[in-house]
Parts: structure tokens; C-alpha cells; sequence
């Protein structure tokens, strides 16, 4: 998800089409009171693999009906579940990973050290994965998770007062990545502690470099002159599961970590530098921070990262094959010929979505025959036509613009500037692209677009025909399907929906008139009965002003594509974000993260008032909000949502 402070937002100039400048949503809008299209041939056959690796030819069949009784909007600081559900927390922030022979217990009053946080639960859970044990294990497994930033208001004991190298440390052993033990045990889940797989994953862990970039000029710094080994992930987003068992997690905004200098070279201005960054202080304790000092580092980060969550001593890696973004994640589908293709978004204002083919195809046996499978392969970005057909556009060094001339030396150099080299190529500009989900049965891509409030700003698009929203705050969900296979370079778009209350003069809804409202769809989810779960991430801002009025706190929605019925599951407590979802295999499970309950407009909460909006899951007095993990089950046992 993307701040309204973001550093990395509204940094795009080039002259390339946004997505509304070639949309028209009286005629593409899939889900509205009478449905706009054909079911039927929207779910025409797609003669194309599928996400979890099995290839299909046939139509699939409808999936079956959404099975609960929406719950109803909801503004109070409470998570609530369909009847017949129930919801417990566990893995809340600070609680011990698991790590043997280390594992220090949470202190309510932020009091905890920077060493005991780097074996604790970071803060902000985001992305999850749910990775079983011993086969196709539904009690018994791995969740790895992302912590996506800290509010320094509620981590250190004295709030942001008083920055220190210590606060410093602290601060970044709370990002990054974790692995834990989880298991049912009379149907209750808890965490496995002490577990041999229990792992953080922080802003200082080392991590390889693959692909093109690996051993980059551009890449290489006084600590690695050899520029192959990073230290660090921060500001993890979205995250997947891939067909061969690893972890693909999305560093999203991470230059608002770096500190430029007085006057910024175009590459930093492209990224969204700026002097003092976004108040994380890290630079004035960590030159690593000081892009002054190390004007490297920064292009050591804004990877996708791989992690196999089985082999607790596996070094991860960053993906540079796959490009260079404020990336929100990646999602992998398979070709017929059993190649991965990996999509991916940028969560920024008017950037870009992106689709990788790899070279190779997956090989059987898991994470080790496929440890380089990433690296070998070409990216493309997306350029939609108003015509309801689109292009991927190879990024290759050579071709079109892509040339040292222009500023490209080489491939690395063109992962590096995969911003500056999609605006040469003519993508298309994007109303902050987020989570991705490929449906299991159709094969259709679908992906969040969740806001742009600068939409008729000045300088930026402007209202239109094709575009009826200034200040988009309400967001919505786009799809496409391949023309031929997952590799194709041509495809056929529509948007499923444009969220928003149409009872809300400003919103100007389509397609959310079929079912339960919502706005600002963030994360998104296929079950394996081709049900799409929605989930939503309206800033604390929106809610203050008004601006999503009708729709109470943010929420989780299933959705059936074909039908268009859509019911509200979840509503989460006071100014939170749900985010993650991720079910066992026999589908009986589901667990979702809870970010940032009690978040305030300016993402720092003050120490001083730690009730002010929230002290959700504890509810103890004086306590502080903490994001956590959350298990969703059915009382009887059931697969969820029927």
C-alpha cells in the first residue's frame, strides 16, 4: 500500500497515456445491476495454463455460490466474521517468531530492544503465504509474512522523540520478512515455538543478487564492491506462493528510506529522492541511507526478493530480472510448455504493470532445481488500447529507445531504470496498480487499481469522456486475458469494476451496485473454487474527510466473477488495513494480517494517547494497537465461503 507521503508517487512526466485516457467505462465495465457483457463469453475457453501450474483446455464450469450472509458495514473497532464463523488472532506484532534458544516475550509498553525485535514479529504485517508440512498438510505448516514499515510513534517506548542509533536499529529489525510454525490442534491454530524454520528476515540481512543487475556498476558500493550481496528488505508489500514452493515478496516504497542531496540527478528525481526522505531517519545513523554518501544503495532495493521458507539456511535472493519498481508483489501463472510468467504492479500514481517470461521451465523438485529459474527471461510492460486490446512490449537493451544512447548501457541498466524505460517504450500510466490474482478456472488476470487522488490535478489527466472521476478516491479492479497463452505479447482488457457508493454524489460507481459496497480494493485473492476475495485500503485520511462515506471501516469481500454477486465477509477494526489472504490446502482455513489498527492521518501515532483510535487485539488499557495475523474458520469445519 502507498502513503499519501509517499516519496515515489506522482514522479511520472513522460507524456505516455494513462490508463483512463484510453478506457471507456460505459462500454468495458463487467459487473453492474444487469451485467454489461456476456458471462458466457467472458468466460470463453482460455487455451493457456494455469496459476498453480495444471494446464486446461476446457471452459471451466461456474464456480459455486458465494455460501454466507454478508456482514454489514461496521465503524467500530472490532473484526467481525459472517455467522457461523470465527475469528482468532495470533502472531501479533512483538510476539517471538519461534527462534530456538531465543525467544523473547513481547513488551506492551514498547520497551523491547532492537536485538530482541530482529527475532519478534516485526510490525505492520502485510503479504502471507501458507506453506504446508509433510505433503499436503492442512494442520500443520509455514506462514511467511511481510512487515511492510514501522510507526515509530507506537514502536519505541519514548515515540519518535529523541532519534537514535538504537531507535535506528530498531526500526529496522521491525521490517522485512518472517517465518513461522503454525498448527491446529482441535481445530484452534497456534503458533509451533520453539520450530527449526522460525526466521526474520530485516533490513540488515544479507541478500544475494540475481539476474542482470548482479555485479552492476550501478550496484556496487564501498561495503560491496563486488555488487552481489545486498544487505536488507524493507517495505515489503504483497507477496505469493510460486508453483515450486518459495516465497516472492515485493519491496515497494523504499526510497522514502534514503536521503538525497541538495540537488538530485534526473535517475533520483525519477524515483522520487528527496533530501531527508520520509522521517525514518535511518541516513543520519546508517550511511547506507545517505545516498550522498553511498548514491549506490538505493538501486539495491525496489526488487522483487525469493526466500524458500523450507531451508531455515537458504540465502534469498533479489530478482532482478524482473525489474526495478515500487513493487506491490508478484504472481506467477504457467505457460503450456511449463515456463513462469510473473505479473507484477507498481503501487505508485500513473506507473506501470508489468509481466516477466522466463527463459526456462520449472523443473520438479521444488526450490533448488529452480534457484536460478528467475534470472533468465524477459520482462514487458503494458500498454492498453482504447480499442480493448493491449500489448506487452519487451524491455530489452537494443530495441526501440532501449539504447546507451538514451541513457540504457545495458540490460542491468534497463532493470535498474525500469521506470525511465517504460516511459521510453509508451506504457501505459496506471492508477496505482497493487495486488494481482490469476483466476484458477479462466485464467483471466485481474489486478487492483486502488486510487489516484491526483487524477485532474494540475499537470496530471483530467476528467474526460473515458475517465468521469477528478480525484479518484474510490478506485477499482482491471482484467485481461491472454491472447493465446501466458506468454503472449497481445491481450483483450476490461475493467471488472469501479468501486464506490453510487449513492455517494462523487463516486460515480459502476459495477458496485451487484452486492455489498466497497472502495479503495487493495489486496486481492482466488480461492481454488475461482471465488475472487477483495480487500480494501482506504487511508484514515479518507475516512476523516468524508470522502467514503456509506462504507464503514475497511473490509473483505468474495466475489463471483461470473456472476457478479459480491458479500462483505469481514470488517476489520478502527482504521485498519486488511490485507493477505492465504488458505491450507483443503480450504477449510483461511488466514488474513490485520495493518496498522488505530492508523492516524499522518501514519505516526503519539506515544502519549495510545487509545486514541485503537488498542485492537488486546484491548488492554493503555495498550497499543498491533497488527496480526488472523485465522478465519468455519464452526463446523467447512471450506470457507460455501
Amino acid at each position: 500500500m502507498a502513503k499519501d507521503f509517499d516519496t515515489m508517487e506522482d514522479s511520472n512526466r513522460s507524456t505516455n497515456p494513462s490508463i483512463h485516457d484510453v478506457s471507456d467505462p460505459s462500454r468495458r465495465i463487467v459487473l453492474r445491476g444487469t451485467l454489461g457483457v456476456a458471462v458466457s463469453a467472458l468466460y470463453a475457453p482460455l487455451v493457456a495454463g494455469c496459476a498453480a501450474g495444471a494446464s486446461r483446455d476446457n471452459t471451466p464450469a461456474l464456480a459455486p455460490s458465494i455460501g454466507f450472509k454478508g456482514v454489514a458495514v461496521d465503524a467500530t473497532d472490532k473484526l467481525l466474521v459472517p455467522e457461523g464463523y470465527i475469528a482468532s488472532v495470533i502472531a501479533a506484532w512483538g510476539e517471538p517468531v519461534g527462534v530456538p534458544g531465543n525467544m523473547p516475550a513481547w513488551q506492551g509498553d514498547g520497551s523491547h530492544t532492537a536485538a530482541e525485535q530482529a527475532v519478534q514479529m516485526g510490525m505492520h504485517h502485510d503479504g502471507l503465504a501458507y506453506f504446508p508440512l509433510d505433503g499436503n498438510n492442512s494442520t500443520r505448516g509455514l506462514l511467511a509474512m511481510n512487515h511492510e514499515y514501522t510507526d515509530d510513534g507506537l514502536l519505541h517506548s519514548g515515540g519518535l522523540a529523541g532519534g537514535s542509533a538504537e531507535k535506528v536499529k530498531k526500526s529496522q529489525a521491525a521490517h522485512g520478512l518472517s517465518v513461522i510454525e503454525v498448527a491446529s490442534s482441535d481445530g484452534r491454530w497456534n503458533m509451533v515455538r520453539p520450530s527449526r524454520y522460525a526466521r526474520r528476515f530485516t533490513a540488515n540481512t544479507p541478500f544475494a543478487i540475481g539476474g542482470p543487475c548482479a555485479g552492476h556498476t550501478m550496484m556496487k558500493t564501498a561495503a560491496d564492491p563486488g555488487g552481489k550481496l545486498a544487505l536488507g528488505t524493507f517495505n515489503n508489500c504483497a507477496s505469493s506462493k510460486t508453483p515450486w514452493g518459495t516465497y516472492l515478496s515485493g519491496e515497494e516504497n523504499f526510497m522514502g528510506y534514503f536521503s538525497g542531496g541538495d540537488t538530485l540527478s534526473p535517475h533520483e528525481q525519477r524515483w522520487g529522492m528527496r533530501k531527508g526522505g520520509w522521517g525514518y531517519n535511518w541516513h543520519a545513523h546508517d550511511e547506507r541511507f545517505d545516498a550522498v554518501k553511498t548514491p549506490n544503495e538505493p538501486n539495491r532495493h525496489g526488487w522483487v526478493v525469493e526466500v524458500d521458507p523450507y531451508d531455515p539456511t537458504s540465502t534469498p535472493v533479489k530478482r532482478t530480472a524482473l525489474g526495478r519498481a515500487a513493487h506491490e508483489g508478484a504472481w506467477v501463472a504457467v505457460t503450456k510448455d511449463g515456463r513462469a510468467v510473473v505479473y507484477s504492479g507498481e503501487d505508485a500514481r500513473f506507473e506501470y504493470i508489468y509481466k516477466f517470461v522466463s527463459r526456462d521451465k520449472i523443473r520438479p523438485g521444488g526450490a533448488k532445481p529452480n534457484a536460478t529459474l528467475l534470472d533468465h527471461g524477459t520482462l514487458h510492460v503494458a500498454r492498453f488500447n482504447a480499442d480493448g486490446s493491449g500489448q506487452w512490449i519487451a524491455m530489452v537493451h537494443g530495441q526501440g529507445p532501449l539504447t546507451a544512447a538514451n541513457g540504457f548501457a545495458d540490460q542491468g541498466e534497463v532493470m535498474i531504470k525500469s521506470r525511465q524505460a517504460s516511459d521510453a517504450l509508451g506504457a501505459t500510466k496506471m492508477d496505482r496498480p497493487e495486488w494481482l490474482a490469476i483466476d484458477p478456472l479462466s485464467g483471466w488476470v485481474y489486478c487492483t487499481l486502488t486510487n489516484n487522488s491526483s487524477r485532474g490535478a494540475p499537470n496530471f489527466p483530467g476528467v474526460d469522456a473515458a475517465n468521469p472521476r477528478a480525484n479518484n478516491v474510490f478506485g477499482g479492479i482491471i482484467r485481461w486475458q491472454e491472447d493465446r497463452d501466458f506468454d503472449a505479447t497481445t491481450f483483450k482488457w476490461n475493467h471488472l469494476v469501479l468501486a464506490g457508493d453510487p449513492a455517494n454524489e462523487r463516486a460515480e460507481a459502476k459495477g458496485n451496485t451487484k452486492g455489498d459496497l466497497y472502495a479503495c480494493p487493495d489486496g486481492i485473492a482466488f480461492d481454488a473454487r475461482g471465488v475472487l476475495w477483495i480487500q480494501t485500503d482506504a487511508h484514515a485520511t479518507q475516512m476523516y474527510k468524508g470522502e467514503l462515506k456509506n462504507v464503514g471501516n475497511n473490509q473483505m469481500l468474495a466475489c463471483d466473477p461470473r456472476s457478479g454477486d459480491t458479500r462483505r465477509f469481514l470488517t476489520g477494526p478502527t482504521n485498519c488495513e486488511v490485507t493477505g489472504a492465504t488458505w491450507t490446502p483443503d480450504g477449510r482455513t483461511m488466514f488474513i494480517n490485520i495493518q496498522h489498527p488505530g492508523e492516524t492521518p499522518s501514519d505516526r501515532s503519539d506515544p502519549a494517547e495510545p487509545n486514541k483510535f485503537s488498542n485492537w487485539p488486546d484491548y488492554k488499557p493503555g495498550g497499543r494497537p498491533r497488527s496480526a495475523t488472523v485465522v478465519v474458520r468455519r464452526r463446523d469445519g467447512g471450506v470457507i465461503g460455501t
